[in-house]
């Protein structure tokens, strides 16, 4: 808790004459909240250590994204949102960069809560405005919380249902929020505070619905509104100079491009071209093969575009073939298993990737909070009763944590073919005479990957290769942009297997049920591998009452051995540096924080860099 730089009250202490209190309550009146341990900003700090507070505003940045766009709805699974279109929307409580567990006010001024977290109220600033100068107020927050418990992601509402028991505006500027028994209360203050806040009258006015594809944004209060739009090509987003926040200490040395552009492409290759041609001005390098020999050009070499790695620190992304677990030939982990055997990451890494990547293991790879070896102690507590109910098997107690398979420096590894062919055969999927592999009823075992970008290709290719010299009828589709939405959406989820991510936060809580719960599966936009897993179910609300940051780690580090056990992925691979280009006139802090590279937070333009840039006719 906040108790070092929080006013600490005690209210109800109503005493009969000689008598005992008949009611105390310890309140919490803080500018945060920390999930264990103290905040590490005072109340009256300055701005966030790893910004420049006298950034320049000024200028323009520029980035691509892949395919198209169709709405400027962020929070609908219908029709495909542009980039940075939730930007507009702030929350009550904002995280920062380099502390992990921490929410400050932003919205608010501060917040109050009970020592047992069951409720909370924000005091909202009344300086605070939306985008069009209207007053945001508590009726906003609470038509927000309301629009958003209605008609959000199914997977979010159905656990936001669960979560809480009533909401009140207590004034203009208050409102309080009560947290049902029964459900953890050590995350709810702060996710309460993360919610997004739309106008209430610009919604209504214009007949939005948060369900639906929409090209009319909503109103929010944040320091970007949407400036040009070209749909499916380009999106441009602009600096309010009204901005209400702009002076807080929480936003000093932040925004400060007086535009973000991001343009489409439907060509990675093209993408790049037009990096090179000027069309955008910065780069975050995904392609292994562009970073380690398309960077030959002289703009690169006179130093008017700049390539360097910056250090990484935050956990991998999960980046992982999923298996999509809702189909029978899915449900058998020793196919699952058979399959992820067949990928060859070091012939990958080695061939295609010039050794600039690292092999993902875990859900929370790259952290302190991965399962490593045997169980120890703490873990062997919380698993052991799950193998008593029969829930897990009682391997999970001895043997090591699953790790992704090593493979030799043959595409084809013919070890792990044999050990995949032994899999396969016991769970009766047998070769038969034309070398295809069969169950029981005559079926063929066949695997269609979903791909919606060209620059895949060669890391697809030869894992299907390796999939049809074990028996199986593999191929990979190529898919645009839309049918993948289309496909790996709910309700439809018609795919054998794609590429995503197996999501995990550092201090998790309810988010988990969206990712990986049994409730959500089938309705879930995370949870697309379809995983129904009572053991996971019960390690997730395990993880939500971790009372102690060690409690915590123990349970996440119990729930990661069971994810991987579960075999719901083949794990890609992840670096641990930006690897990134850009046209040389942006400046960032010396240090960077851990968990962000912050290029459109809070680096800044140089104008004079630019203007020599244009001199050059780098830049048009």
């Amino acid at each position: 808790m906040a108790k070092a730089y929080g006013k600490i009250a005690v209210l109800g202490a109503a005493l009969m004459a000689g008598g005992p209190a008949l009611a105390q309550e310890t309140v919490i009146t803080s500018h945060g909240i920390s999930t264990f341990g103290e905040l590490q900003l005072p109340a009256d700090f300055l701005h966030l250590p790893y910004v420049n507070p006298d950034a320049p505003k000024g200028g323009e940045i520029s980035i691509w994204a892949f395919g198209g766009f169709d709405s400027m709805n962020p929070y609908s699974v219908k029709g495909r949102a542009a980039g940075l279109s939730s930007a507009p929307y702030e929350s009550i409580l904002v995280g920062t960069a380099d502390e992990i567990g921490a929410a400050y006010c932003l919205l608010c001024t501060t917040l109050e809560y009970p020592e047992d977290r069951s409720w909370v109220i924000f005091n909202l600033r009344p300086e605070v405005t939306f985008a069009d100068g209207s007053p945001l107020t508590a009726e906003d927050v609470l038509f927000s919380y309301e629009t958003f418990l209605a008609k959000g992601l199914t997977d979010f509402r159905t656990v936001l249902a669960t979560q809480v028991e009533s909401v009140e505006v207590l004034d203009p500027h208050r409102i309080k929020f009560s947290f049902k028994e029964g459900f953890p209360f050590r995350d709810l203050p702060a996710d309460m505070g993360g919610l997004p806040v739309i106008s209430k009258a610009h919604y209504e006015a214009n007949n939005l619905d948060l369900e639906e594809s929409s090209m009319t944004p909503m109103l929010g209060s944040g320091p970007y509104m949407p400036g040009r739009v070209d749909v499916g090509k380009s999106v441009t987003w602009v600096r309010n100079p009204d901005y209400w926040g702009k002076d807080l200490p929480m936003n000093k040395g932040r925004a400060n491009f007086d535009s973000i552009r991001i343009e489409y492409y439907a060509d990675y290759d093209a993408a790049f071209e037009g990096f090179k041609a000027g069309n955008y001005t910065f780069r975050n390098e995904a392609s292994s093969i562009k970073w380690a020999t398309g960077f030959d050009f002289p703009e690169v070499a006179n130093g008017h575009i700049i390539k360097t790695e910056l250090p990484n620190g935050a956990k991998a992304s999960g980046q992982a073939f999923l298996f999509n677990m809702r189909r029978e030939k899915f449900q058998d982990p020793r196919v699952r298993e058979a399959i992820g055997l067949m990928f060859n990451f070091e012939w990958s890494n080695a061939t295609l990737f010039y050794d600039l990547y690292a092999r993902v293991h875990s859900v929370w790879e790259n952290s302190w909070l991965e399962a490593t070896g045997t169980p120890g102690p703490g873990e062997l507590a919380l698993l052991q009763p799950l193998v008593d109910e029969g829930l897990l098997p009682a391997s999970i107690l001895t043997d090591e944590a699953v790790m992704a398979p090593a493979s030799g420096d043959r595409q084809l590894d013919r070890n792990n073919l044999r050990r995949a062919s032994a899999l396969l055969d016991e769970a009766g999927w047998t070769v038969g005479s034309d070398g295809m592999r069969r169950n029981a009823a005559g079926q063929v075992l066949s695997v269609e990957m979903l791909n919606d970008s060209p620059t895949f290709d060669r890391v697809m290719n030869p894992y299907v290769e390796n999939l049809k010299a074990l028996g199986i009828d593999a191929r990979m589709t190529r898919v645009d942009n839309a049918q993948m939405e289309s496909r790996t959406r709910p309700p439809s989820y018609d795919f054998d297997m794609i590429t995503g991510n197996a999501r995990s936060g550092y201090i998790s809580g309810s988010e988990l049920k969206q990712f990986y719960g049994s409730e959500t599966a089938d309705v879930s936009a995370f949870n697309v591998m379809g995983l129904k897993s009572p053991a996971v179910d019960r390690l997730i609300e395990t993880v939500m009452a971790s009372a102690s940051l060690d409690d915590l780690t123990v349970a996440t580090q119990a729930l990661d051995r069971v994810l991987r056990a579960e075999r719901f992925w083949v794990p890609q691979w992840y670096k641990n540096t930006h690897t990134i280009a850009y046209y040389n006139m942006y400046e960032h802090p010396e240090t960077l924080p851990p968990y962000a590279l912050g290029e459109l937070d809070f680096w800044w333009y140089n104008a004079e860099k630019a203007e020599a840039l244009r001199a050059a006719r780098v830049l048009r």
